[in-house]
């Protein structure tokens, strides 16, 4: 086991990888069923999940993924046609071969037989009549391990990459017994890298040709982590009417890599060494002279560079992997990196303060150092930590697909901005709110096929999923073209459950705010999918500790969009210090738009108003001092943040704005979590705690304080 991983988990890893591969083939099979090259894609995906998981030991895996994977090499030489029943069932099996990847103890025997029953029906159905492909097809057999309680996998060595050379010419009469030779080439190339050279050398002239004798004959470098015995059971059938050999080309070392032609050709029996080393002594170049002088035809010199050539290639590649690769690592390694980096700035914020207050100018520069490198290092490691949020998106296609279909509506997906990165943590956190609002978008939101063609709308509804960044800050917006929100239906839910007073005026913002609230539905009827008001409660609490916020826009007739304001990172921030009082506050620097002053006289001739004229602008701002009861008199010059929350401007009154400061985000204890207005800690140079302010939770706590002091 090198470097502490099981073997275990980089096989889980990797067949997740697959399995979603496979499913978004099998997606745009249903809206492109005669692409060949999707339909390559699910049989490779299927091929490899079938022999890596009997290499690693997921006996039950392999031997369910084997009846799948001969479905589609039928799929692949013609003999069946994909079709909606097809993709379904395979859809289905897919989803028994992630239970037997990822809860292996929990797989229904009887789950997995009846999926293949329905395959083997479908496959008898489509009027299927090849034999080897049929009995591939059968029942399990008794001591198959689909028959056996799934037992832990065998931990084994990660797969190694062979190099085999193939030297293929089948029997003249091969084509007249009923067997193609280039599906078998096809099969190879499944396993992996190949290299396939013709030899025609055994080609007569027209006149000698007989029409249903095979001539040519191949030579197959091939690259990949099957074993021998792969590629032996390729060439079962034909074995006995070719001459077929298989041999392993040792890459340890550079010396096979680097081989020179006349040693290819000598190794693989095509010339003499005594001709090699006469073609040698003369100022030609080998292949062309031994062609010249009849030792060896041009087709296996040209055999010969093409091995050469596919060696090449190898060493490459692993020189790649070694030094440019990607590689995988632990998540909990990143974790515990970023940990160390947080504690790495709190230590040079200490540092800073030490240096400042010794007045050592070598202290000094040593701090400033330290900081570069300190926030070039914390910069790396939350790049580390940055995923692609297409790794998300792809996953909502097959809810989308199975969703369209339970409720009978037409309705396609689309995606913009798969490549904004976000940390994965936040990502990780974001999969059930996504499924939540898709699943509403779909059932609330899309019209049935009638009542979209009354609307005059096409008959295939639309779910448009996209990200962008904006900042410090991801955006990612769900939007449908259904009927959109019905403000009256929503108003009148809200002031039956009291969320509202009748009469009572309020921005779109603050109606559309109520669809959050736990057991809020304005669904008629209860289905499968919602009408029990669960589920935006959810999404708006996962936000809410993402430290994101939620924006809804809709249009009656015409749709709804709802945006996700979420933070690039949940582990460190820039933030501008401040002090309240004798307590400092940090603010995230990404809500900061400026800092303004406000003097005493000021503040006296605004008559207690909490508003400030900026550049003939009014804006609203909050007395920190009086939000957070903080005793005694406020300093004379007073300083205003101004912080900006979607559209509104709010200032924030502080009695001192300290400067900016890398900010190292940690939880509140369960004790404080419940409090409004923070969303975290970080622990200062001197050893201090600084809340963080939660900018639209603070102003919330602000507004619904000043709202009860006037009730009373």
């Amino acid at each position: 086991m090198m470097g502490g991983t099981d073997p275990a988990d980089i096989f889980r890893q990797e067949a997740v990888d697959l399995l979603v591969q496979l499913e978004g083939a099998l997606l745009d099979l249903e809206a492109a069923p005669d692409d060949r090259s999707l339909v390559d894609q699910a049989f490779r995906a299927l091929h490899t999940l079938k022999g890596s998981g009997a290499m690693f030991g997921w006996d039950a895996l392999a031997a369910f993924t084997h009846h799948i994977e001969s479905t589609f090499a039928l799929v692949r030489n013609g003999e069946l046609q994909v079709t909606r029943e097809l993709v379904s069932l395979t859809l289905a099996a897919a989803d028994h071969i992630r239970v037997l990847l990822e809860r292996p103890e929990t797989a229904d025997r009887l789950r997995g037989e009846a999926l293949l029953a329905s395959i083997r029906d479908f496959v008898g159905s489509s009027g299927h009549q090849n034999r080897d492909a049929s009995s591939a097809l059968k029942s399990t057999p008794a001591k198959s391990p689909l028959t056996k309680s799934a037992a832990a996998p065998k931990v084994v060595s990660p797969p190694h990459e062979h190099v085999f050379r193939i030297r293929f010419r089948p029997g003249q009469n091969v084509l007249t017994i009923g067997c193609n030779p280039l599906p078998l080439l096809d099969e190879l190339r499944a396993l992996g890298t190949c290299t396939v050279l013709p030899i025609t050398d055994g080609v007569p002239t027209l006149e000698e040709m007989e029409a249903v004798s095979c001539y040519l004959a191949w030579d197959v470098l091939l690259t990949t982590t099957a074993a021998q015995s792969a590629i032996e059971e390729i060439f079962l059938f034909v074995a006995d009417q070719s001459d077929l050999s298989i041999n392993e080309i040792p890459i340890e070392d550079d010396g096979a890599v680097g081989r020179k032609l006349g040693e290819i050709l000598v190794e693989r029996g095509d010339v003499a060494p005594a001709d090699v080393d006469e073609g040698l002594g003369r100022q030609e170049r080998l292949g062309s002279l031994l062609v010249k002088s009849g030792k060896v035809s041009e087709d296996r010199v040209a055999s010969a560079l093409g091995e050469q050539r596919h060696l090449r290639e190898v060493s490459r590649a692993r020189e790649s992997t070694v030094s440019g690769g990607t590689i995988r690592v632990p998540a909990e390694r990143l974790d515990s990196l970023m940990d160390q980096v947080g504690e790495l700035v709190i230590a040079q914020a200490r540092l800073v303060q030490v240096a400042i207050a010794e007045a050592n100018p070598l202290l000094k520069s040593i701090s400033e150092d330290i900081e570069r490198l300190a926030s070039e290092l914390r910069d790396t490691t939350m790049s580390i930590r940055m995923l692609p949020i297409g790794t998300l998106f792809g996953r909502f296609r097959r809810v989308v697909h199975d969703l369209s279909r339970e409720l009978g509506k037409a309705v396609e997906l689309t995606t913009a901005g798969e490549e904004t990165e976000l940390d994965k943590t936040v990502i990780e956190s974001l999969n059930d709110p996504l499924v939540h609002l898709i699943r509403n978008a779909i059932d609330h939101g899309i019209e049935d096929r009638e009542r979209r063609a009354v609307a005059g709308k096409s008959e295939n509804g639309l779910v448009h999923l996209s990200a962008v960044h904006s900042g410090a800050q991801v955006l990612i917006t769900i939007e449908d073209d259904g009927h959109g929100l019905d403000r009256a239906a929503i108003r009148a839910k809200a002031e039956e459950r009291g969320l509202l007073q009748a009469g009572q005026d309020v921005s779109d913002a603050e109606l559309f705010g109520c669809i959050f609230q736990a057991g809020f539905s304005t669904a008629a009827a209860v289905t499968s999918v919602s009408g029990r008001g669960v589920g935006m409660d959810v999404v708006k609490r996962t936000i809410d500790g993402l430290r994101g916020s939620i924006e809804v826009a809709s249009t009656l007739g015409q749709g709804t969009a709802i945006t996700l304001k979420l933070p690039l990172t949940l582990a460190i921030i820039d933030g501008l210090l401040v002090r309240v009082g004798d307590e400092r506050y940090v603010v995230p620097l990404s809500a900061v738009e400026e800092c303004v002053e406000l003097t005493r006289l000021e503040d006296i001739r605004s008559g207690g108003r909490s508003f400030l004229n900026i550049r003939g602008e009014i804006v609203a701002f909050i007395r920190l001092r009086r939000l957070f009861d903080v005793p005694g008199e406020p300093e004379l010059i007073q300083k205003v943040v101004i912080v900006t929350m979607g559209e509104a401007r709010v200032g924030l009154v502080v009695d001192q704005v300290i400067g900016q400061h890398q900010t190292v985000i940690k939880s509140l204890s369960r004790m404080h979590r419940d409090l409004e207005g923070f969303s975290g800690a970080t622990i200062l140079g001197d050893g201090a705690v600084a809340l963080i302010l939660d900018i639209p939770h603070l102003i919330k706590f602000a507004r619904d304080r000043e709202a009860s002091a006037r009730a009373f």
